[in-house]
């Protein structure tokens, strides 16, 4: 039937997951071996010509009790593998019984397919509006001996690119054991000759795009960290000849903000082994008889047209069934941040007429940054303390709250609330809140220690101080903010034998608080942030949907980080400021045009003092402002296009093209000037063909089919780091 997205064939035991993009085929091997076919471009009926060739490989071990050498575990594409069934590829999971071995021998039991898709109980995770959008496959794979099942989940929706997986572990032994591993999702592919892309990066330095080809051997892109991290993020693999608009892409992102591993293995046989899930460094669950274990998901898409149709399946579904917020679909508002302003010193008084000047130039919300709180007038004390620093707001700050309403502008608030300062009332009455080793000192990063997440009792306390502050609805905006990523594990109300958990638990506390305010208050934009993109991911987006992409403000270095980040997340969630030049992360000196131009890639503001710029600056801002305002639901919403890397040209250029193909914005920016510049164009994509647009600032018109096709050249300035930015619409 139509309507079906999986079917599975009885005689040929081969599982069918397809929609009009894509196929996903799976099948059921000698010895119950869940064999992965193909996952690619949709074809409408498979007739079993990919049953694996039966050959005798040498070292390669046999199905216990079979004296059938052709066929080998080890050899075969499989959809999951554990450690103790003679695979020697790095396994999915790895079990530790009671009697100390980590035996599994994975087999098919059973299967069942149901309409819509399943939620997963304290993990973001994507979601349908009804059961008609996707259909779910759920393979339960046994281990006789230890009567540990796993339940392998698919689901395919029915009008993306798309499949979403995870497992869950069931214990139906009579004794507790250990996962040591488990893995959200394996693949194997065969005679796929990949190369690899992902997002490394640094804290002010994230989510540069880093190519590869995939070598013999195990490659491993990982954290951690504790968080998702600066450091990694993100895998695709792609044919050799895969560029931005053509050749076949495979995307995969993990709905987690916590310790991740991505494992690449290309065997002795040139097949390449894919395992996805939480990282296993410091990782052992008890799972209890009866008990269960859900991994978090992961989103795996397939483009027959290169990295930018991957990225725009990406980009819809995090943005329509990941994100949840109600201020998804609204445009973000312009606003200015105090922090490179101020820092740490100000009080009510000061602030006052940098929110002047930003009623003035047309801002549209005021965010109060760090120090507002405690006796914070450093970055030494204070965190766990969230109750209002009255030396900074001696009428409260509802008074400053209620100023900042008055002048017409939303106002923001900054919290940190998984730290705690040693210099605070907080610390003084709960010694025990601050997560450490028994008998070791915990180490310091910025002056800051990491609050027991894990631990309800100190989740309830944070939640208990910030409703206070929140509560009378004067707050219209929070940034929450992680300056350090974890260390001293351990959890006070474990025993020993699950301080393994502590990572995982930690991870669970931050979505269950997080989870508790977004709930608590579905009228407060929440913004995330972790020393800039230190938790960018799309298990955060579930419950903020924009994000700080980066600490470095600077323009031309966010060309790159945005360009990266852009390989998965949309650009509504990519949050993206003007700062001062001379730069202070790097002492840039860049044109405020073209840090105009790239700040409004994403969710425009302003990170700078207001009050100390000159007439012409503060022209330009309103200017800017202005201007933004007119394109935002372009560029916040539509679908978006890279058309120049800054990785390897001297330009970077993309566009965004409203959904109805009637707007487009378009941005070039020139990096190094040159005596004799090349002379270079820009062509554009994602228009019709058929229409004709106008540029607004010209008043030019042009045919689709011309901008596309031809394109034009791109205008020739004097100067390093010039920005143009073009608006085009259609017209009758």
């Amino acid at each position: 039937m139509e309507n079906r997205l999986i079917t599975f064939d009885e005689r040929n035991k081969v599982f069918h997951l397809h929609n009009k993009q894509v196929s996903y085929l799976i099948s059921v091997e000698n010895g119950g071996t869940l064999s992965h076919l193909y996952f690619g471009k949709r074809v409408k009926e498979y007739h079993n010509q990919l049953r694996y060739p039966r050959l005798d490989r040498g070292f390669s071990g046999n199905l216990p009790g079979s004296l059938d050498r052709t066929f080998s575990r080890d050899s075969l594409p499989k959809e999951y593998s554990s450690a103790g069934e003679m695979d020697y590829h790095t396994p999915a999971t790895v079990v530790r019984h009671s009697d100390g071995s980590n035996a599994l021998f994975l087999t098919y039991k059973t299967y069942k397919i149901e309409d819509g898709k399943p939620d997963l109980k304290g993990l973001p995770h994507s979601w349908v509006k009804d059961k008609t959008e996707a259909q779910t496959l759920i393979i339960t794979l046994e281990d006789k001996c230890s009567e540990f099942e796993y339940d392998l989940i698919y689901t395919i929706y029915r009008d993306r690119p798309v499949i979403v997986r995870s497992v869950k572990v069931r214990n139906n032994g009579k004794d507790s054991a250990y996962i040591e591993k488990a893995a959200s999702m394996q693949m194997d592919f065969g005679n796929k000759d990949f190369e690899s892309i992902t997002l490394p990066g640094a804290h002010a330095n994230e989510r540069h795009m880093q190519r590869e080809k995939i070598g013999q051997g195990i490659h491993v892109y990982s954290s951690h960290r504790g968080t998702s991290s600066h450091q990694m993020n993100i895998l695709s693999l792609v044919d050799p000849d895969t560029n931005e608009f053509n050749g076949d892409a495979y995307g995969f992102a993990l709905v987690y903000s916590g310790n991740h591993k991505f494992e690449v293995e290309r065997d002795q046989f040139d097949q390449i082994h894919l395992n996805i899930g939480i990282n296993d460094f410091n990782f052992k669950w008890k799972l209890k008889s009866g008990d269960s274990f859900q991994t978090p998901e992961v989103l795996m898409v397939y483009s027959d047209h290169g990295l930018n149709q991957m990225s725009q399946a990406f980009h819809s579904l995090i943005h329509d069934r990941i994100m949840r917020s109600k201020f998804k679909n609204q445009v973000r508002p312009i606003l200015v941040n105090n922090w490179e302003a101020t820092y740490f010193d100000f009080d009510e008084d000061k602030l006052r007429p940098i929110v002047d000047k930003a009623k003035k130039l047309g801002i549209e919300m005021f965010v109060l940054d760090d120090g507002w709180f405690g006796h914070r007038d450093d970055d030494n004390s204070s965190l766990g303390d969230w109750k209002v620093f009255k030396k900074k707001f001696p009428n409260g700050l509802g008074h400053f709250a209620d100023y900042v309403h008055n002048q017409g502008l939303k106002f923001g608030l900054w919290f940190e609330p998984e730290m705690i300062s040693y210099d605070s009332d907080l610390y003084k009455e709960h010694p025990d809140y601050l997560m450490q080793v028994p008998g070791r000192k915990p180490s310091p990063s910025r002056n800051q220690y990491i609050l027991d997440l894990g631990r309800e009792e100190v989740r309830d306390n944070i939640f208990k101080q910030m409703i206070k502050i929140l509560d009378d609805g004067k707050i219209d905006y929070i940034k929450w903010d992680m300056n350090r990523h974890l260390s001293d594990i351990y959890e006070a109300d474990l025993p020993a034998d699950q301080q393994g958990e502590v990572y995982h638990r930690y991870v669970l506390g931050f979505y269950d608080l997080l989870n508790r305010l977004v709930t608590r208050y579905p009228n407060i934009l929440f913004e995330g942030c972790s020393g800039g993109g230190g938790r960018f991911d799309a298990g955060a987006a579930y419950y903020t949907p924009q994000i700080w992409a980066s600490d470095n403000s600077d323009a031309i270095a966010r060309l790159t980080i945005q360009y990266g980040t852009s390989l998965v997340y949309p650009q509504s969630m990519l949050t993206s400021h003007v700062s001062v030049s001379p730069n202070e992360q790097n002492g840039r000196i860049t044109p405020f045009d073209t840090r105009g131009a790239v700040a409004m890639w994403g969710d425009l503001g302003y990170e700078l003092d207001l009050t100390k710029m000159s007439d012409e600056d503060s022209k330009k801002v309103a200017e800017q402002v202005a201007e933004y305002k007119k394109i935002r639901k372009v560029t916040q919403f539509g679908k978006f296009y890279r058309l120049k890397s800054p990785m390897n040209s001297n330009q970077c250029a993309w566009m965004t093209v409203s959904q109805d193909q009637n707007e487009a914005v378009v941005t070039v920016v020139k990096i190094m000037a040159y005596a004799q510049p090349y002379l270079t164009k820009t062509k554009l994509v994602g228009l019709d063909p058929n229409k004709q647009y106008q540029n607004i600032d010209t008043k030019e018109i042009f045919g689709g089919d011309e901008l596309m096709n031809l394109g034009f050249y791109d205008s020739v300035e004097h100067g390093d780091f010039k920005a143009k930015m073009y608006h085009f619409k259609a017209i009758d």
